[in-house]
C-alpha cells in the first residue's frame, strides 16, 4: 500500500449512476468526515447525493451548499471556527503529550470547557439554565442556545445553490409528538438553516427546532444513519455509496464505569449500520433473482397480477457500499462527541483523510460488483472486501 498521507490519485467517474455520501451524527467527531471528504475531493469523487444526521447534516449542508472547488475550504472554516478556544487561550500545536493518561486528562479538561462555555459560533450556555427559570417555549427548553449556528451556516452555506438540485441533500430529524423519523429532502422541499439545525437538535443539550408549527429533535434519537433512506429510494439506481460512521458498534468489554459510558454511546449511536447493510444485501439479492426469473417467464404468466406485483420490486441494480468507521482512541473517553478542541479536531480530520486515502488504494472499491447479488461491501477496519 502507498503512504496514506499522499493524496489519492484522481479517478475517472466510476461506472455508477450516482455517488452517495452518507454521514452519521457524532458531534465533535464529525471532523473525521471532513478529512474523508477532502480525500474524496482530491480523487475527483464528488457526490451526487449527500445525506446526514446531526453533525453529518451540517457537513452535508456545507458540501451541497458550495461548489466542488470550495467545499473543503468551507468545511475547514466550520471546524476551525467551532474549535477556537472559548476563553481565547491560544492553541499550542507543538504541545507534546507523552502518554495516553496525560492525553485523556487534557481532553477531559477541554471537554469541561465546552460544557461550561460552549463552542464558538455553534452553541452557548443558557444563563440561567432552564432548571432554575421558567421557559416560554420549547425552543428555550435546553441547556444551550444554538442561535449562533444559524449565523455560521448563513456564512458558510449558499442555500440557493443547495436547493438548486446540483447536489441532492437529505437530513434526518425526529418529530417530537409522533416519535417518527422524518427526512427533509431537497427533491421535494426547500431546505433552510432550520432543517439542518433540527437534524442536530439533541436534547437536553440543544432545544427543539420549530418548522411550520411542528417541533423536531435530533434524528439520532431514532436512527443515527441515513443508510436506509438512500437505499429505499425509488427508482433505484446503480450506486457507489460511502457510509462514514462516527461510532463503532464493535468493541471490548468495559473494565470501569467510564468505559461503560463509552461503550453505551458507541452501541446506541452506531445505529446497527452493519446489520442494515447485511439486510440490504439480502434484499437486493432477492430483487435481482426475481428480475431474472421474470425475464424467463412465459408471456402469459408475466401478465398476471402476481407477476406485476413482483415486477414492482424487482431490479438488477448494483451497489458498492464503502464503509468507514471512526475508531476512537482509548484516551478520548465518553466526552469524545463534545470535546471541541483544535488539537483533537486536527487528529480526527487527519484520521479521516488517511482512512479514505487507504481505502481508495483498493481498485475494487470503484469497480462495479460482479457478485450474483450485485452488492459489494468494503470495510477498511477489516482491510478486505466482503
Amino acid at each position: 500500500m502507498s503512504d496514506p498521507t499522499e493524496p489519492p490519485p484522481k479517478a475517472a467517474r466510476p461506472e455508477f449512476e450516482r455517488i452517495a455520501l452518507l454521514l452519521q451524527g457524532g458531534g465533535a467527531l464529525g471532523a473525521y468526515q471532513g478529512g474523508v471528504y477532502e480525500a474524496l475531493a482530491e480523487a475527483n469523487l464528488h457526490p451526487d447525493w449527500v445525506a446526514g444526521i446531526s453533525i453529518g447534516a451540517i457537513n452535508s449542508a456545507i458540501i451541497a451548499g458550495n461548489p466542488p472547488e470550495r467545499r473543503v475550504e468551507r468545511l475547514r472554516a466550520f471546524w476551525e471556527t467551532v474549535t477556537q478556544p472559548p476563553l481565547g487561550i491560544p492553541y499550542i500545536a507543538s504541545l507534546d503529550i507523552k502518554n495516553d493518561m496525560a492525553h485523556q486528562m487534557i481532553n477531559q479538561w477541554r471537554a469541561v470547557g465546552a460544557l461550561l462555555y460552549g463552542a464558538p459560533d455553534f452553541f452557548k450556555p443558557r444563563v440561567p439554565p432552564p432548571i432554575f427559570a421558567p421557559v416560554s417555549s420549547p425552543g428555550a427548553l435546553s441547556f444551550y442556545d444554538v442561535s449562533p449556528l444559524e449565523s455560521l451556516l448563513g456564512r458558510l452555506v449558499d442555500f440557493d445553490l443547495l436547493n438548486s438540485g446540483a447536489t441532492r441533500i437529505s437530513v434526518g430529524a425526529t418529530h417530537i409528538k409522533t416519535g417518527n423519523f422524518v427526512y427533509f429532502d431537497s427533491t421535494n422541499q426547500k431546505i433552510a438553516p432550520a432543517h439542518i439545525i433540527a437534524s442536530g437538535s439533541l436534547p437536553p443539550g440543544f432545544p427543539a427546532t420549530e418548522i411550520d408549527g411542528e417541533h423536531y429533535w435530533d434524528g439520532g434519537v431514532v436512527s443515527n444513519t441515513p443508510l436506509q433512506w438512500v437505499f429505499d429510494e425509488r427508482p433505484r439506481r446503480d450506486t457507489l455509496a460511502f457510509q462514514i460512521d462516527l461510532w463503532s458498534a464493535r468493541g471490548e468489554l468495559p473494565r470501569d464505569m467510564i468505559e461503560v459510558d463509552v461503550r453505551l454511546k458507541d452501541i446506541r449511536y452506531s445505529s446497527r449500520t452493519r446489520m442494515g447493510t447485511d439486510q440490504f444485501r439480502k434484499s437486493q439479492a432477492l430483487r435481482r433473482a426475481v428480475a431474472k426469473l421474470l425475464g424467463d417467464l412465459p408471456e402469459a404468466l408475466r401478465q398476471t397480477p402476481e407477476a406485476a406485483a413482483l415486477a414492482r420490486e424487482a431490479d438488477d441494480k448494483v451497489y458498492n457500499i464503502i464503509h468507514l468507521i471512526y475508531h476512537a482512541k482509548s484516551y478520548e473517553g465518553s466526552s469524545k462527541d463534545y470535546e471541541f478542541s483544535r488539537r483533537t479536531m486536527e487528529e480526527h480530520w487527519k484520521t479521516g483523510y488517511s482512512d479514505m486515502v487507504r481505502t481508495l488504494r483498493y481498485p475494487e472499491v470503484l469497480q462495479r460488483p460482479r457478485s450474483l447479488d450485485g452488492v459489494f461491501t468494503f470495510d477498511l477496519a477489516q482491510q478486505q472486501p466482503r
